[in-house]
C-alpha cells in the first residue's frame, strides 16, 4: 500500500457498491453513491492508490465450466523448514484448480479450496500431482455437498 485513508461514509458507500457492482461506470457509480462524478472518480483513485481497491474480475459460475466439485484440503507438510514452504506456495500459485489457500495454526499446515469437473479429476489431480509434491506429507478431503454461503464481499 501506497499510503493508508481514513475511510468515511462516502467511501464506505463506493466500497459497498463496487463489490455489488463492478461494472458501473463513473456516473452511474457517482449516482449510486449520492456524490458528483468528479468527486467520486477522485475517491476511487485514492481507494486504489492506498491498496484497498484492487483489480476488477468477473465471477464465473463454476457450474457453468465444469468444475462442479468443490473440495476443501487439509494438508500437511514434511517439514516446517523455509524452503519447503516457499516451493509448496508457488506450486500451488501455478495451480488453477486451487482456488483459495491459506497457512493454518494447530495440527495441518495449509486448507486448500480445490475445483474440480468430478470425483475422478480431483482424483487424478490430488494423486498425481498434489501428494507428488515432495513436500507434502499428506492431505485429508472433504467434499463440499452444497454451498450455503458465498461472498467475495467484505463488509466496510
Amino acid at each position: 500500500m501506497d499510503k493508508t485513508i481514513q475511510l468515511d461514509n462516502l467511501d464506505r458507500r463506493i466500497l459497498r457498491t463496487l463489490q455489488s457492482d463492478a461494472s458501473l461506470n463513473g456516473t452511474a457509480l457517482a449516482e449510486a453513491v449520492s456524490s458528483s462524478p468528479a468527486s467520486c472518480w477522485r475517491r476511487v483513485r485514492a481507494l486504489e492508490e492506498a491498496g484497498i481497491l484492487g483489480a476488477t474480475v468477473r465471477l464465473i459460475d463454476r457450474r457453468a465450466v465444469n468444475r462442479d466439485v468443490d473440495v476443501i484440503c487439509s494438508l500437511r507438510l514434511k517439514s516446517h523448514g523455509e524452503q519447503d514452504a516457499e516451493a509448496f506456495e508457488r506450486f500451488v500459485a501455478d495451480q488453477e484448480n486451487i482456488l483459495e489457500c491459506y497457512t493454518l495454526s494447530g495440527e495441518w499446515d495449509y486448507l486448500l479450496r480445490i475445483v474440480a469437473a468430478d470425483i475422478r479429476d480431483y482424483e487424478q489431480f490430488l494423486m498425481h500431482t498434489l501428494l507428488r509434491h515432495p513436500s507434502v506429507a499428506n492431505a485429508s478431503s472433504q467434499f463440499a455437498l452444497s454451498r450455503v454461503k458465498y461472498t467475495t464481499r467484505v463488509p466496510v
